[in-house]
């Protein structure tokens, strides 16, 4: 059994598809859109094979992200310690918001976190 995907609601629609092809190397499917349900969404797939949903409607409110019931944070293995500090400085660089590491947790992980540009929270994992 394996996670398929995970389905973001965002209101930069755009902009959420252009970081993470710009900074994950995700792929992006064409844009669906369902007229009757004013509803657009993209998939984009990473190389392992999981999948992101953007989705959009045009009522959708922004919520409480950081201390919230439900989806706290997802991570994103990137294979090595020096893959975890040369995308830390990379988004550093590109002012995407920080907020930890890179560091060792009390668990083990070594990890940087950081928020995607809708606030959600990333953790780059080796």
């Amino acid at each position: 059994m394996r996670i398929e995907h995970i389905a973001i609601w965002t209101n930069q629609l755009k902009e959420l598809k252009d970081f993470y092809r710009q900074y994950f190397g995700a792929t992006s499917s064409e844009k669906y859109y369902n007229p009757s349900k004013q509803f657009t969404s993209y998939f984009l797939s990473f190389s392992s094979g999981t999948r992101l949903e953007l989705m959009h409607q045009p009522d959708l409110t922004p919520t409480d992200q950081q201390r919230s019931v439900g989806l706290a944070h997802f991570a994103i293995s990137l294979g090595s310690v020096d893959e975890v500090d040369h995308l830390t400085e990379t988004l550093k660089e590109a002012g995407v918001p920080h907020l930890d590491g890179p560091r060792r947790t009390g668990d083990g992980y070594y990890e940087s976190t950081f928020l995607d540009p809708d606030g959600n929270l990333i953790e780059l994992t080796v």
